[in-house]
């Protein structure tokens, strides 16, 4: 599998190395603000999908590396890491901008003739070709703490300053690359797209993702029970609808 940009960045994108006896695998990006430790109360497995969480520049162990800055960037530098383990059937996750990411990266390895996924499950986001929305792209520094202050509780540890302000730096490039990414007109994904809303989320509301269904053919769409942060419990529904749709894309 020849690498898309031999100058890659180096760093651990990946907590921990896949597991060579997965059947398939689902990648896993990390919500604005924090990094791959969202994902702590998720299991390894979905089924027979492994989950493996991605650690982008700028945050937690990649504190000293610089952000990405921009989702295509972030396709750029993550694309020549995942190769070597693209060698089975595998998925992307993304909660809220990082769906955008997942996108990014879908759209940029289909561009290049590399293997893509087989699904894009996109949580609580809009799609790509319309206008940035969510309350987060217009808040304050003081109300970006304090939502961060909230996600640090959510993910059970207790808000420190000092790493909240560190949390800040990152959350306001994660947004900047968030409101950047847009593209002019829907494109057609080689692969299906599951969309999954949450019936209490008040940040976006499961009606507004029908624009998903404009790229691919096997569009589904879902709405679970939850908040705009449920999903970070790995609740039973959201890992039993992520293995099925595994299971079915596997048997085709």
């Amino acid at each position: 599998m020849s690498s898309l940009n031999a100058n890659r960045v180096r760093g651990q994108w990946l907590l921990r190395r896949p597991n060579d006896a997965a059947t398939c695998r689902i990648f896993c990006f990390p919500y604005s603000g924090v990094g791959a430790s969202m994902y702590a109360r998720w299991p390894e497995w979905a089924g027979s999908a492994e989950v493996c969480p991605i650690q982008p520049p700028g945050r937690e162990n990649r504190l000293a590396e610089p952000h990405y800055g921009t989702f295509d960037a972030l396709a750029e530098q993550v694309i020549p890491e995942l190769e070597p383990y693209l060698d089975r059937p595998f998925a992307f996750f993304g909660h809220c901008s990082s769906a955008l990411a997942g996108f990014a990266v879908a759209n940029r390895l289909a561009g290049a003739g590399l293997p893509v996924p087989r699904r894009l499950f996109v949580s609580s986001q809009v799609a790509p070709h319309e206008p940035p929305y969510g309350r987060f792209l217009a808040m304050s520094d003081d109300e970006l703490t304090a939502e961060l202050a909230a996600l640090t509780r959510s993910m059970g540890g207790e808000p420190i300053p000092d790493l909240l302000a560190l949390g800040l730096s990152v959350m306001k490039a994660d947004i900047a690359a968030h409101k950047a990414y847009r593209i002019p007109e829907p494109l057609r994904l080689p692969g299906g797209v599951t969309v999954i809303g949450w019936d209490r989320d008040e940040e976006v509301r499961p009606e507004l993702m029908h624009g998903w269904r404009h790229y691919c053919s096997d569009a589904r769409f879902i709405t679970l029970r939850g908040s705009h942060h449920t999903f970070l419990e790995a609740p039973l529904a959201l890992m039993a609808e992520l293995a099925d749709d595994m299971r079915r894309d596997l048997a085709r």
